[in-house]
């Protein structure tokens, strides 16, 4: 594409493949007369919405972030057309792209030290749900509910509790959480509270005091589950997006695992929660929801610690800003 070309805000002739930065044939040929293959098409074209290297750069000037125009330009045709055809890169931005493409797991410590804390959030679910697996061996007798009719009734709403208060209530506080609080802020939150609720349950003296321990964890249970995929979602390149959300699922089983192997049993479940609460400090705060809430200088500093190179955490956050705006206008 000539330089005239990019300045004068033609559209672009080429759709890029998010995952494999491939080009695809040019566009126009690509319409035919059947209306499947058309409307499949016009899907592909909302997918890939980057025109020019100007509204690049206006993007940067908008959101003071001008020092950065020229990088964000470059990122955009790269996202655009993939890397082969775009000039001016350098040869330390190419070397990057280049490398990226033949090894998909590659990425910074910060990217896969914040996705090990969210595998901890995971194992930290997985160990409070069998928290009390081994406890329902005697608490009942200890507290005086080992009978039948109205004490098994008891025995099992303390067990189901955590369930029901993570649906009823958790599940819904997730939203205006996230939103104040911002996604590490909630996660914080969250792991605080599942850290102070198995040391109150270890140390209840009544059923009633287990009861009202468990009915908050599940609280914090509910909330902490909705947001720490989702969270882990917005980091993780595309490539590697689902293997790494997939984490949730496979780290929930080790907590599950470590939770039948712990001796204390009810207190144990603190452990995962405290260094999840200690940890995800360290960890940047999500690109998107900061983009979500118009912070685009934050959100680029913040892609940029999960990506292995400038080029590229400019061109994974320009791509997903655009097309969050598509979004928008949809």
């Amino acid at each position: 594409m000539s330089e005239k070309e990019l300045k004068n805000g033609s559209p672009p002739h080429m759709a890029h493949n998010e995952k494999d930065g491939s080009n695809s044939p040019p566009l126009k040929d690509e319409f035919g007369p059947d209306p499947a293959r058309r409307a499949s098409v016009a899907m592909n074209i909302v997918e890939n919405p980057l025109r020019t290297v100007v509204d690049a750069e206006a993007f940067c000037n908008a959101n003071e972030m001008g020092e950065h125009a020229a990088l964000f330009g470059r990122a955009a045709l790269v996202a655009r057309d993939g890397f082969h055809n775009v000039p001016g890169l350098t040869e330390d931005e190419r070397t990057a792209l280049e490398y990226e493409k033949g090894h998909k797991w590659h990425g910074p410590m910060m990217l896969w030290y914040s996705i090990g804390l969210c595998a901890i959030g995971a194992a930290t679910q997985g160990w409070d749900q069998t928290g009390s697996n081994g406890a329902n061996l005697s608490f009942p007798e200890e507290f005086g509910i080992a009978g039948g009719g109205r004490d098994a009734w008891i025995v099992g709403l303390v067990n189901s509790i955590i369930f029901l208060t993570a649906g009823l209530i958790g599940a819904w506080i997730v939203d205006p959480m996230n939103k104040y609080l911002g996604r590490r802020g909630e996660i914080f939150v969250t792991a605080a509270c599942l850290t102070a609720t198995p040391i109150g349950s270890a140390f209840a003296r009544s059923w009633q005091g287990l009861f009202a321990a468990r009915f908050v964890m599940g609280i914090g249970i509910g909330a902490k589950n909705a947001t720490v995929p989702i969270y882990s979602a917005e980091m993780a390149p595309a490539r590697i997006r689902g293997a790494l959300v997939m984490f949730w699922q496979l780290w929930v089983v080790a907590g599950i695992f470590l939770g039948f192997c712990a001796n204390v049993i009810l207190g144990s479940a603190f452990i995962p929660s405290f260094i999840l609460m200690l940890g995800i400090w360290f960890c940047p705060e999500s690109p998107r929801w900061l983009m979500k809430n118009k912070r685009n200088a934050q959100g680029f500093k913040s892609m940029n610690t999960l990506r292995a190179h400038p080029i590229i955490g400019a061109r994974d956050y320009y791509y997903s800003y655009v097309l969050y705006q598509e979004e928008l206008a949809l």
